[in-house]
């Protein structure tokens, strides 16, 4: 079955790119896409007469767009790091890969780099247009904007001021925003926005008006004095942070910047800082107003909107109260800054490069770099590009060509064109460079290698995660994440001379579309792309104590179309009882059944006898990518419970979708649990009666008949409750929403 929609399809002859004519110098009738700030301050007036305290820019613009600011803090006050507010986001925006329906849906994870821009375009509109008619005929049915494929990566679009959205609904990518996407949609922070990763559960929140909830997170304040010297970027100064921070050192806490060194920074180059805060595990990352946001906001034709940040600044509030509390204050000079090389297999293992080489020497790598990739969302901007161009240009000065495969990715259609207008891409070419199409690429994994397709070897990246087989597939390939600069000190440009091009300008939807209902979204029945995502059953619903029955516990410790997606369920999981990799005991198994089998396998053996199940997790449980699809799969196969030592704010707050999330209350308590035991929980009915603060205590019964207790932490709200008690945060929300 096919959509009885009229979808425009992408023939070969439309992917054939072409220097685009050049901006208007024209600014843009601003009024949909400018904050409303007389409206935010309002709030923050009614707010404050709860606080009587000095507040960060961060608390500032989440307490501006609380959902009931009149009414919603109660008498208890905000207390950071502990109380739950009620949100009301201005945007939400979504890949093709991974995320729900309204607002703005981008195509940018789907495009495997390969050859080259158009090819590679060509290529992922065939194999995959499946999933992208699916996903335009979606966001034709309920009014959301399509940036189809090619258009550029969904973090790089907004801040060129590409969007037009409603003001009801949505708001640009602007200072002192709020807006919802995927863990590095903090790259918005460098033009001024509070922009938080979430999963889809959450998406779903903001966009069916239903508040969203989010713990207040703590502030951290980096007090920034001095100057970058000519070899150091914004990006080194966010993988000095990260070895510093390390993966867990900013969960449930924003990073805010101030001090005279962010007023000599880029606006994109605030954007690269921003983008990684998320290898740290923060919230999000914010920035006071600067002269750099309002050159950008003016050089993308968006004079209307400076001028009102402009004015909202002089009222003191696009920057912190004097005399603000941090809950820790970092303090960082940047001229002690130097190039910084982190990694491998993780984004917090910083090393200045004046220690590299005996850092590599040490531990016995291959000191040859295998191959060169610049782009992702982190460091994709015309800043960036211009950058390296000038390397490229001092290379072949020196009669130099790249010797390994050397790939640059733009960050969008706007920044390919004008890259191609002012002469960028000729220049990296001549020197060996490939030019990929206008999308994420390798940095998720949407790399066809063909150079190195096994084997131990190292890659030099602007990327911002670099865990093991992310990028090509081999575990083996060693990532290291860098701003790389040679030869003399490169010089970037953070603004075109002449504007940006517009780029193919038929990348763009049409603003603010109205939804036609009447549009019909099929999906084939022999899909193995798509699947009719089902209601999950609740595990509580039915249960008259409401406390989970005897469950099995893989024993697990973690490093790191539903029903196939689900065959990945944990298949890179070490068995801490043997040091396997996807292998779990299967102690009650049939005589004729082995003993231990796949994660996947002893999963669905579970399914398939209806029998609730528990996952016993290590540290930061959830880090990395797709956790939104980490939290399906157990929940597909019927998991019940999660206990972790610690939870990665996205990945917990996605299992509270579906999944009871328990944190250890004591971290020792984990290696008291192994394969075979049955845990039953005590104090569950409590927490649905109405008692948040209960403890809810394991009792764990293990084969060889030993019976102990022990206690957990959970960090569930009465609403997130609601989800469990509904069997999933989708069927609550269905539920208030007066639909069966």
């Amino acid at each position: 079955m096919f959509f009885r929609v009229s979808l425009r399809r992408w023939a070969p002859s439309k992917l054939t790119r072409s220097l685009a004519t050049h901006a208007s110098d024209l600014e843009k009738a601003c009024l949909s896409i400018t904050p409303p700030y007389a409206v935010l301050m309002d709030n923050l007036a009614k707010v404050r007469k709860h606080l009587n305290r000095p507040l960060t820019l961060a608390e500032k613009i989440l307490y501006s767009h609380l959902y009931d600011p009149e009414n919603g803090i109660g008498s208890g006050g905000i207390q950071r790091g502990a109380t739950y507010i009620q949100l009301q986001p201005e945007r939400v925006a979504m890949q093709d890969a991974s995320a729900h329906c309204p607002h703005k849906h981008h195509c940018d994870h789907l495009i495997q780099a390969s050859t080259g821009a158009d090819a590679d375009l060509q290529h992922s509109v065939a194999s995959n247009q499946e999933v992208f008619e699916f996903l335009e005929s979606a966001a034709k049915k309920y009014g959301i904007e399509f940036w189809r494929p090619g258009s550029g990566i969904i973090h790089q679009i907004p801040p060129l001021g590409l969007a037009l959205v409603k003001r009801n609904a949505l708001s640009s990518q602007l200072p002192v925003d709020l807006k919802l996407a995927d863990s590095h949609t903090p790259n918005a922070g460098g033009l001024g926005m509070l922009a938080i990763g979430v999963g889809g559960a959450d998406a779903v929140d903001a966009m069916t008006g239903t508040p969203w909830e989010l713990k207040a997170p703590q502030i951290v304040g980096i007090h920034v004095t001095g100057k970058l010297n000519d070899w150091a970027t914004p990006k080194d100064l966010i993988l000095y942070l990260a070895g510093k921070l390390t993966v867990k050192g900013g969960t449930g806490r924003i990073l805010e910047y101030f001090g005279p060194g962010i007023f000599s920074q880029s606006c994109t180059g605030l954007a690269t800082i921003a983008n990684m805060g998320a290898e740290v595990g923060a919230t999000t990352s914010t920035f006071p107003y600067t002269p750099s946001m309002q050159a950008y906001l003016h050089a993308t034709r968006r004079g209307p909107v400076a001028r009102a940040a402009d004015e909202a600044a002089s009222n003191g509030f696009l920057s912190a109260d004097t005399g603000a509390e941090y809950d820790e204050l970092i303090e960082i000079d940047l001229s002690s800054i130097e190039p910084t090389i982190n990694g491998p297999f993780t984004p917090d293992l910083a090393t200045p490069l004046s220690k590299f080489a005996s850092f590599v020497q040490e531990n016995g790598w291959k000191d040859r770099i295998s191959a060169g990739l610049i782009g992702s969302c982190t460091n994709s901007s015309y800043e960036d590009m211009t950058r390296v161009a000038d390397i490229a240009r001092q290379a072949k000065a020196a009669g130099l060509s790249s010797q390994v495969p050397f790939l640059c990715t733009p960050g969008s259609e706007q920044i390919r064109a004008t890259m191609e207008r002012d002469k960028i891409t000729e220049v990296l070419e001549e020197v060996g460079a490939v030019v990929l199409a206008n999308a994420c690429g390798p940095c998720i994994g949407q790399w066809k290698r063909e150079d190195t397709k096994e084997g131990a070897n190292a890659i030099l990246t602007s990327f911002n995660r670099n865990f093991k087989s992310r990028n090509d597939g081999n575990s083996l390939t060693m990532n290291f994440l860098a701003s790389p600069t040679i030869f003399k000190p490169p010089l970037g440009q953070d603004l075109p001379s002449s504007g940006f091009a517009l780029g193919d300008i038929s990348y763009r939807p049409s603003p603010i579309p109205d939804p036609q209902p009447g549009t019909v979204v099929k999906i084939r029945k022999d899909s193995q792309r798509l699947e009719i995502l089902e209601p999950f059953p609740s595990h509580f619903k039915d249960s008259p104590v409401l406390e989970l029955p005897k469950m099995k516990g893989p024993w697990l410790k973690y490093k790191g179309h539903l029903t196939n997606i689900s065959e990945n369920l944990l298949i890179t999981a070490v068995n801490d009882e043997n040091g396997e990799v996807n292998v779990a005991f299967h102690c009650d198994h049939d005589p004729t059944e082995p003993a231990m089998d796949t994660i996947p396998g002893v999963a669905k053996k579970f399914k398939a006898r209806r029998q609730p199940w528990a996952l016993i997790v290590d540290e930061n449980y959830g880090e990395g990518s797709a956790r939104e699809h980490a939290a399906l799969q157990p929940r597909f196969y019927g998991c019940a419970m999660i206990i972790a030592r610690s939870f990665a704010r996205i990945h917990e707050t996605n299992l509270k979708a579906r999944i009871l999330p328990l944190w250890f209350a004591d971290k020792n308590d984990y290696g008291r649990i192994g394969s075979g035991a049955v845990i039953e929980t005590i104090g569950v009915a409590d927490l649905f009666s109405g008692k948040p603060d209960t403890t809810v205590r394991l009792k764990v019964a293990t084969p060889d008949g030993e019976s102990f207790e022990i206690a957990t932490k959970h960090t569930m709200s009465s609403d997130q409750l609601k989800w469990l008690r509904a069997g999933s945060a989708l069927n609550h929300i269905r539920s208030q929403l007066g639909r069966r």
